[in-house]
């Protein structure tokens, strides 16, 4: 099976007036959801911005309509700015194997 990197960088805005147990829950929530992609395989690295409420992910999936639902699916989604990058292989790029080859 073919899979695509993609690079995604998501940028959290909770509203601050949000009821404190609502907040609380939904990040519990988020994090065991990305708990249970990166187990899974489909969210392979994951960093956080320093000094933003931030990260830099790095998903591989099948397809962009699977991100799509990946994203969509994420407990803080509605409050996240999410900007997608498709990655493909440098050709100058050593010790790496392409995306997909199960290597």
């Amino acid at each position: 099976m073919t899979t695509t990197l993609f690079h995604v960088r998501m940028d959290v805005a909770v509203p601050y007036d949000l009821d404190a147990e609502v907040r609380t829950e939904l990040v519990a929530h988020e994090k065991a959801r990305a708990e249970e992609l990166q187990r899974a395989g489909t969210w392979v690295h994951l960093w956080r911005v320093v000094g933003k409420y931030s990260n830099i992910s790095i998903f591989e999936v099948t397809s962009s309509d699977e991100l799509h639902e990946i994203l969509w699916s994420l407990p803080l989604f509605p409050y996240m700015d999410v900007e997608v990058t498709p990655l493909i292989q440098h050709p100058s790029a050593i010790d790496q194997p392409p995306a997909g080859s199960g290597q």
